[in-house]
């Protein structure tokens, strides 16, 4: 490095946000992540002994998975490669596995390579890191926000260590908060700043437990504050509200908390808990959420949850659905509302799905060689061969029905459809039960 790109650097650094100057550099350094960084937990024993194998770290923004990275980067002998996956292409990997691969026949050094947002590669792009991850030329750090096992190829996950990062806890965005305002050299210490600590649990829960933005409300407060005579720097709630009217919200339409919303919305349905799946229903919506993507997730909760229980909720449900394409945002809030409590407190049953599933199984391992006779079409002469022979019409018997064989020979005796005592469906069984039974008599 010469002496004009030694002072770049000191400059770039001196002008760079608070949250990139105060990213530790040292493993003891980290702040949060316990169940995996820890004293003695796996990943923390990795980094220390220098043991990493590739590993995946997912969660939401500012939990610290670059962080982890940049510490791994100051602490290993290995060799160091970083890329960002928005910017980077297969020529860059490409690039990266020859240059790894040279180095290793020289000196024996492995390269940890870094990327981050690794689900933004393409699967030609994941699939071009697969030999060399595992062969162990390159050692794999991904960081992504999504969830791996949904947005990265399912072969690298397998050849990976997942560990999940957690929203930052209050303490812990308190800390990062203490660390800025003390710190001399990369933080604010020479700028005497004062904050009471419920200001700083006022930024804690604006940040919603990410780093990154608790500090980047820190330094807008301190920089659109003018010093007092003494020269201090006095941050009061009033002002971190002014400059953050509106609480960050962690969700993500694209995300990882995405699929968490959603899979506790149509818990809470089929639980039948209205009110906790309205207030899943509402973090969705204000988070900006797909009201269609909604929509079809009651339809098929509907019809998997609540089935013939109560054979209307799948009518509300894709009433609901057409109306919400009709109306669309804000009333269609309305109409997803209606639909969820109707879900909610509705019957349950999901005897329509345990049905289709084994007959599915049996339909793909039973061989079937024909359909019954008499069950096959019999138009243009057919009938001549057998087809449609013997059938008996059910609607020239009492109750409309008539004992015969309707399944192949091959399943003869099969049953796939049990009621239910709920809803509807005890109505429906008792049904069935009295046409057998006038049967047999």
């Amino acid at each position: 490095m010469d002496f004009f790109q030694y002072l770049g650097n000191k400059r770039l650094k001196k002008e760079s946000p608070l949250a990139y100057k105060l990213r530790p550099k040292r493993l003891e350094d980290i702040v949060g992540q316990d169940h995996i960084l820890g004293e003695g937990k796996p990943l923390y024993n990795l980094i220390k002994n220098d043991k990493l194998t590739s590993i995946i770290l997912y969660g939401p923004p500012g939990t610290g998975k670059t962080t982890i990275a940049h510490v791994i980067a100051n602490v290993t002998n290995k060799n160091f490669k970083s890329i960002n996956a928005t910017i980077a292409g297969i020529n860059d990997i490409k690039k990266i596995i020859d240059e790894a691969k040279f180095e290793f026949s020289q000196d024996g050094k492995k390269t940890i390579l870094f990327i981050d947002e690794i689900h933004r590669f393409n699967k030609l792009q994941q699939d071009a890191l697969l030999p060399s991850v595992e062969e162990g030329t390159i050692v794999l750090i991904g960081a992504t926000t999504e969830n791996p096992f949904y947005e990265v190829n399912k072969a690298l996950v397998s050849r990976s260590l997942v560990f999940e990062l957690y929203p930052l806890k209050q303490e812990d965005i308190i800390k990062i908060i203490d660390r800025a305002i003390t710190d001399k050299e990369n933080g604010l210490g020479e700028m005497k700043v004062k904050i009471d600590e419920e200001t700083k649990k006022f930024i804690s829960k604006l940040s919603n437990g990410d780093a990154r933005v608790a500090l980047n409300i820190l330094e807008a407060c301190v920089y659109s504050t003018k010093p007092l005579q003494d020269g201090s720097i006095v941050i009061t709630q009033e002002m971190v509200s002014n400059l953050s009217s509106k609480k960050v919200s962690l969700y993500d339409a694209t995300g990882d908390m995405h699929y968490d919303t959603i899979s506790a919305f149509i818990k809470s349905v089929r639980g039948s808990d209205p009110d906790a799946a309205l207030f899943y229903l509402a973090k969705m919506l204000e988070s900006g959420e797909d009201i269609k993507f909604i929509a079809r997730r009651l339809i098929i909760l509907a019809a998997e949850d609540i089935g013939l229980a109560d054979p209307m909720a799948l009518n509300v449900a894709t009433a609901a659905a057409w109306a919400c394409e009709f109306v669309g945002m804000p009333e269609a809030r309305i109409i997803l509302s209606e639909a969820t409590i109707y879900l909610a407190c509705a019957p349950k049953s999901n005897s329509a799905y345990l049905a289709i599933e084994k007959a599915l199984e049996d339909a793909k391992s039973i061989p079937i060689k024909s359909i019954p006779m008499h069950l096959r079409m019999a138009s243009h002469g057919e009938q001549r061969i057998g087809h449609g022979v013997g059938y008996l019409y059910p609607h020239d018997y009492k109750n409309h029905w008539v004992k015969q064989q309707y399944l192949p020979d091959e399943l003869v005796g099969r049953r796939y459809y049990y009621p239910t005592e709920m809803g509807r469906e005890k109505d429906i069984k008792e049904y069935m039960e009295k046409l057998k039974k006038e049967d047999s008599n």
